[in-house]
């Protein structure tokens, strides 16, 4: 099996401030980490690399901090990287990155073809879940996302069977490959590194490919290439302390029945 795995680095969401001056994400309050439903991705990759054999190469774009990621994904037992550096990604929204990396992995597959291609359900940083999909369409092969279970591979016949998720269940589909697939955290556990890889990782440089590296057309990448863009994000306003209610509970209970009549009553005026 020939995986390619698509990654991010993202800020750590759960130290990351407002810039009260610029009503911006002030990024650099944030260490950075490999994006949680990514990190999934390789897992499932290196899973089924130790299942059917074969091979799992990261793709991620970035700046060359990125590096770092990929070199997590190395330890987690990936075998090589490709990094995306240049100043031309810069601004890319879900449109632009998803045309970049897909331009990137149809040079890749010049060499040989992927079987599958596995992304994390959505980043963190930006919640679209567009990028994955957005790939498929540009490569024009299957999608599958929102995937928590792969039941089946068939790699004589190259078929996949898969389980989605659905608000309610889930649905099985199956595929065949080569096709894109976004997954689900609830897909596997993440394992500890063990010794060997983390070594190997620490001796890693993955390759780096500017965009003069790539046969595509420089005005649809970056800012230029962007259909959205972010005009202003702020946070969302405080809220007001509760009203808190005394006496005995059946005063209480009376208290609160009054005034949910009276914002029914208000409502209907």
């Amino acid at each position: 099996m020939n995986i390619l795995v698509c990654v991010k680095q993202v800020p750590d969401t759960t130290e990351i401030k407002m810039d009260s001056r610029t009503n911006t994400l002030d990024r650099s309050s944030a260490a950075t980490i490999l994006n949680p439903y990514d990190a999934h991705a390789v897992e499932e990759a290196v899973n089924l690399k130790r299942k059917y054999g074969g091979k799992v190469t990261i793709l991620s774009m970035g700046p060359p901090q990125a590096r770092e990621v990929i070199k997590k994904c190395i330890e987690m037992g990936a075998d090589d990287g490709v990094l995306l550096t240049d100043r031309a990604f810069a601004g890319s929204d879900t449109l632009a990155t998803s045309y970049i990396l897909g331009s990137a992995i149809r040079k890749m597959s010049a060499k040989k073809s992927f079987d599958l291609v596995f992304c994390g359900k959505q980043a963190i940083d930006g919640d679209t879940a567009q990028v994955g999909p957005g790939i498929a369409s540009r490569l024009g092969i299957p999608q599958l996302t929102y995937v928590e279970k792969i039941t089946d591979l068939d790699a004589v016949n190259n078929m996949i069977t898969v389980h989605r998720k659905l608000d309610d269940g889930y649905e099985i589909v199956e595929s065949m490959l080569p096709c894109l697939i976004t997954v689900e955290k609830c897909i596997n556990e993440l394992r500890f590194s063990p010794l060997p890889d983390m070594i190997k990782a620490a001796r890693f440089s993955p390759s780096i490919w500017e965009v003069n590296d790539l046969d595509a057309d420089i005005s649809r990448m970056g800012l230029k290439g962007s259909a959205t863009s972010v005009r202003k994000i702020f946070p969302p306003a405080k809220r007001e302390g509760g009203e808190i209610l005394n006496g005995t509970t059946t005063e209480a209970v009376k208290s609160l029945s009054d005034k949910m009549k009276g914002e029914i009553l208000a409502c209907r005026s």
